[in-house]
């Protein structure tokens, strides 16, 4: 167990995240020895191994009480202790909205992309999905059309924004779309964005960009089916009958 806590310390370091269905890190998420010994090992240097279920990789961080040491007060990290500028931080808002609040859903409801659950009455017995098969793309051209007037430019957003997301592995573009990267789901809390981003500033920044947020498609599908339906008719109520 020595060489593999060794190995996969290493490569956790090395790499910053590693996916889910790597051996070694299968056996950490199952072997409880296993992962009492590499919680141990990182802490040992001031990280921790961080895992969502819901991703398809984990990560390392520090931990908290090192953010202080590491980072400190007087570094110019306000918005990001990732170093990241203020536009890049609003663009990886955007993208994590975009991405991973409706890969969220459908993995809730156990469906993947293009699959509306109506046909697989067995659908939330299923396995839970990540990756690929839940979490969809977007198309840069569209994004740059939408966001790149209130960031700056489409040059800039391309080549300071984007691009420097793709470099810390928050997002990945090939053939002009945008995907998931290995640490947008894993190292973005969902339970604390979710909620601040469909229910404040930034949901009606989507809304006003044309990008429909989670549980907002049916929403507008029951409204049309409500409108579509014929109006029924209600029978008028009987006579009262005189009592004197």
């Amino acid at each position: 167990m020595e060489h593999s806590i060794r190995t996969l310390t290493a490569r956790l370091l090395a790499s910053r995240s590693l996916p889910r269905t790597d051996p070694l890190i299968r056996r950490a998420l199952v072997d409880e020895s296993f992962r009492q010994e590499l919680d141990q090992r990182l802490a040992a240097v001031g990280l921790q191994l961080i895992d969502n279920p819901y991703a398809a990789h984990v990560a390392v961080a520090l931990t908290q009480e090192m953010h202080e040491p590491v980072f400190g007060a007087g570094r110019e990290y306000a918005a990001s202790n990732m170093g990241l500028t203020r536009d890049q931080l609003a663009l990886l808002m955007v993208i994590w909205a975009l991405i991973v609040l409706p890969k969220r859903e459908r993995q809730i409801n156990r469906q993947k992309l293009g699959d509306d659950g109506q046909g697989d009455m067995f659908g939330r017995e299923a396995p839970l999905a990540r990756g690929e098969e839940v979490s969809g793309a977007l198309s840069e051209a569209s994004l740059l059309a939408d966001f790149a007037p209130a960031l700056g430019h489409k040059t800039y957003v391309q080549g300071k924004l984007l691009s420097r997301l793709s470099q810390l592995g928050f997002i990945e573009r090939r053939g002009g779309m945008i995907y998931e990267g290995p640490l947008l789901d894993v190292l973005l809390d969902y339970r604390t964005l979710a909620d601040r981003i469909i229910h404040g500033t930034l949901g009606a920044v989507l809304a006003q960009a044309g990008y429909p947020l989670p549980g907002q498609e049916d929403e507008d599908d029951q409204e049309e089916e409500d409108e579509d339906s014929p109006p029924t008719d209600t029978p008028d109520a009987p006579p009262m009958e005189d009592t004197d």
